[in-house]
């Protein structure tokens, strides 16, 4: 079973989701939706980490953090849209910080690079694998040390306590 449908649950969504964007149960959309649920699993199978799916332990922190990661996201949204229309050039302060991290589960430092990338106004530069140090390149900074507070409080001690 595995060998043909090593994610039933992810084949399963894929197929929801081909069915639901084509608003159509006719037998042609259906078996095309199979196909890519069956074939779509079976081809990205050796980007699978070793260590298999990821082990929620605290279902309702992810959702928590989730939330305070998209009011981040609105919230510098309109910052950076009001740095853009309105701030001048000469005095924007775009630098690099780094932030070491505790996090070590691969399936949080994922999630941890989509929401810092998500939010406006910052990018995951890298990941020095010998010190676990996060080179974070942001807009506009103007207190590091407020960064590197709130990425450690607010994103990776929830992280570590869902994954890990």
């Amino acid at each position: 079973m595995k060998r043909w449908l090593p994610s039933p649950l992810v084949a399963g969504i894929l197929l929801l989701l081909w069915l639901l964007l084509h608003q159509s149960m006719d037998p042609a959309t259906f078996l095309l939706g199979a196909l890519l649920a069956i074939g779509v699993p079976m081809l990205t199978r050796p980007f699978f980490h070793p260590i298999g799916f990821p082990r929620i332990k605290k279902p309702m922190l992810l959702c928590r953090l989730l939330f305070v990661a998209g009011m981040e996201i609105v919230r510098s949204a309109f910052n950076v849209g009001r740095i853009i229309l309105f701030a001048r050039p000469a005095g924007l302060n775009s630098q690099f910080i780094r932030i070491p991290l505790d996090l070590r589960n691969p399936y949080g430092l994922a999630l941890l690079s989509c929401l810092i990338n998500m939010t406006p106004g910052t990018v995951w530069v890298e990941i020095e694998p010998e010190k676990y140090e996060l080179v974070l390149h942001v807009f506009d900074l103007h207190d590091e040390q407020w960064w590197i507070d709130t990425i450690k409080a607010e994103y990776e001690k929830p992280l570590i306590d869902i994954f890990e």
